[in-house]
Parts: C-alpha cells; sequence; structure tokens
C-alpha cells in the first residue's frame, strides 16, 4: 500500500500494554503520532523513547497523542514502559500487520532478524488524515522531532 500525505492514514488495531485494544479510528479528534521502532530495550530505541517522555509536554501543548509501536510483545513493552517510566502508549504489532501498512518493517534486519519494524514517524491529524511520514532506512538515526513538531503546530 503506498502511503500519501493528505489522504487517509491506514487504520488499525493494536492492544497496549495495559492489555486495550487501540485502533486509529478511535482517537479521532485529537492528532496522532505514531513512532515505529525496531526493538525494546535496544540503545538507540530506548533513546527515543525517553526523548519523548523527557518533551511529553510538547505534544500535550499541541494537542497529540503519541503512540509507539514495535513487533515486540506486549509484555515486553510493558516491562520497557516500566522501566523507562514512559508516559504514552505502547502498542505491539507482534503480527507484524500494522508495519506492513505503514511500509515500515525490515524484511531482513541485524543478525538474522526478520520481520522487524523500521524506525519511521507519522503524524496523522484529528481527521485521520497522513500530514508527516518518514521512514528511515537506518536504525540508527532518529526521527526529525522538529519536523515532526512542526507539522503538529501547522495543524493547530
Amino acid at each position: 500500500m503506498s502511503l500519501k500525505i493528505n489522504e487517509a492514514a491506514p487504520d488499525f488495531k493494536l492492544v497496549n500494554t495495559e492489555k486495550k485494544e487501540v485502533s486509529l479510528s478511535d482517537l479521532n479528534g485529537k492528532n496522532t503520532v505514531l513512532l515505529f521502532f525496531p526493538l525494546a530495550f535496544t540503545s538507540v530505541c530506548t533513546s527515543e523513547l525517553c526523548s519523548v517522555r523527557d518533551n511529553y509536554n510538547i505534544y500535550n501543548q499541541l494537542n497529540a497523542e503519541v503512540y509507539g509501536i514495535s513487533v515486540d510483545s506486549l509484555f515486553t513493552l510493558a516491562k520497557l514502559k516500566e522501566e523507562q517510566r514512559l508516559n504514552f502508549n505502547l502498542l505491539s504489532d507482534f503480527n507484524k500487520e500494522v508495519s506492513k501498512a505503514y511500509n515500515s518493517l525490515y524484511e531482513n534486519f541485524a543478525f538474522g532478524m526478520h520481520g522487524v519494524s523500521k524506525r519511521s514517524a507519522f503524524v496523522i491529524d484529528k481527521n485521520g488524515l497522513l500530514r508527516y511520514a518518514e521512514i528511515l532506512e537506518n536504525a540508527g538515526q532518529l526521527p526529525d522531532f522538529d519536523a515532526i513538531q512542526s507539522t503538529l503546530k501547522n495543524l493547530g
């Protein structure tokens, strides 16, 4: 599926670390930031998520909800959220369907692993339209948080 700016973002249903189902269509009315990340407890992923944690007030001020998504199990993500004191939802895409829908899945990753989420960022407006997309091929890079926040500011 091809993702296009200003078109409807792919809907999804995933389970968060509290074992509750979250769907994009349920989030209408709030701007949404989706941050796909490769694997829990890796250095770059932890740095990325802690950066969001430490700056979460910016996202609140911009009327945005942030969701971290990886192919890790909800139990692994719950441990990560607890240990890092993350103040936003982590969603398990264990079956890799949402990562595929957002063109954010490595077929081949490090150490012979297959089907790991690519580090990527998406901003979806309160009407469900995709307003920003950044898919990184290099898992060692971080998303452009300034561009994400700028997009959110422009949405008002």
